[in-house]
Formats: C-alpha cells, sequence, structure tokens
C-alpha cells in the first residue's frame, strides 16, 4: 500500500492498523501524523510506541501543529535531519526528530530526565536534559532515552532550541512545546 493510498484511509481506520502493528500514542495524534507513522511503521516493519525506538530518530523530524502553536514556531527553521545545517548562528530551530535532539543533547554532555516527583501513572513527567558540566540539578532524576522520546511522542511534542548563539558560542537553550496546550 503506498503513502497516497494510505492517505485515503478514515482516522479510525489508521488507528486501528497502527494497534495492529503495536503502535501506541495515537489517540492524540492528527490524521497526517497517523499516515507519517503508518508509512513509517509499514517501511521499518516496525511497531513501537509513537516511533520511539530507543531513541533511534524515528520521528520524521517535521513540526507537531496543533490549535496553539506558538510564535516561536512561525520563525524557527525546521530541522528533519542531522545533515540539516541552520541558516545562521543564533537561530531558532524546531524538530521533532530523535537523532537530531539525542545529537544535539549529547553534544552538550546532556542526559535525558525528569522532574523528580512531576511523573504521574508510572511515566515520566516534566522533561528535561541536565548538563552536568553547569552542575549537577538534585530535583532531576535521569530516565533512558526510549522513555523521554516516549513521553516526547506521546505529548506530541516539537524540540525548540539553538545550536549557537548568535555570537558562535555554543548554545544549551532549548524548550519543548506542545502545540495542543495553551501554555505550551
Amino acid at each position: 500500500m503506498n503513502e497516497s493510498a494510505i492517505a485515503r484511509l478514515k482516522v479510525d481506520e489508521l488507528r486501528s492498523r497502527l494497534r495492529e502493528r503495536g503502535v501506541t500514542g495515537t489517540s492524540d495524534m492528527h490524521k497526517d501524523d497517523l499516515v507519517k507513522a503508518l508509512v513509517r511503521s509499514m517501511r521499518d516493519g516496525s511497531g513501537s510506541s509513537g516511533g520511539a525506538r530507543g531513541g533511534s530518530g524515528s520521528s520524521d523530524g517535521g513540526i507537531r501543529k496543533g490549535d496553539h502553536n506558538s510564535k516561536s514556531l512561525k520563525y524557527a527553521q525546521e530541522i528533519t535531519s542531522v545533515d540539516d545545517e541552520p541558516e545562521r548562528p543564533g537561530r531558532s530551530l524546531v524538530t521533532t526528530d530523535h537523532d537530531v535532539i539525542r545529537q544535539w543533547a549529547e553534544a552538550r554532555k546532556g542526559i535525558p530526565t525528569t522532574v523528580d516527583g512531576s511523573e504521574h501513572d508510572g511515566h515520566a513527567g516534566v522533561l528535561r536534559f541536565d548538563f552536568p558540566a553547569n552542575g549537577r540539578e538534585e530535583r532531576l532524576r535521569e530516565i533512558s532515552w526510549e522513555e523521554w522520546f516516549r513521553a516526547f511522542d506521546e505529548r506530541r511534542l516539537n524540540f525548540i532550541y539553538q545550536e549557537e548563539r548568535s555570537d558562535g558560542k555554543q548554545s544549551n537553550f532549548f524548550r519543548l512545546e506542545s502545540p495542543d496546550r495553551e501554555d505550551g
């Protein structure tokens, strides 16, 4: 089945086929994301939670859109793979690509974490990175990349970040934003 045939399926049928393939976290996904997830699942022969295969770059990198997109998304450059380059230093960037996010964090010695005490129903709570070079934050609890990306995908978050500041120095700036929530 090709992508155009998949795109003609109804949302319920897309969700059903994704469930059959073992893909979870689809209840809040819009049709475009469901189509991409099914195509990806069929191409990869996988069936993982929202495509979060241990942080192996399974999300397509495309911006997740919803009723509450921020102005930041409007002006950010979309990055869909580790091969994409910022147009200029200090440029705001946005991605959902797992490889891009992981490479960015690891280049800064960032560790995937959740804010201790923010967990609910056995799931990671507020997602963060800890940068030990800046001193460890005691309230952050280290989690696996797989757990971090599972929560990232299930919540349909966008990763807004900078590679470097406008002066050319490496930047640790990032923000996680949900297009489905007014407060991001």
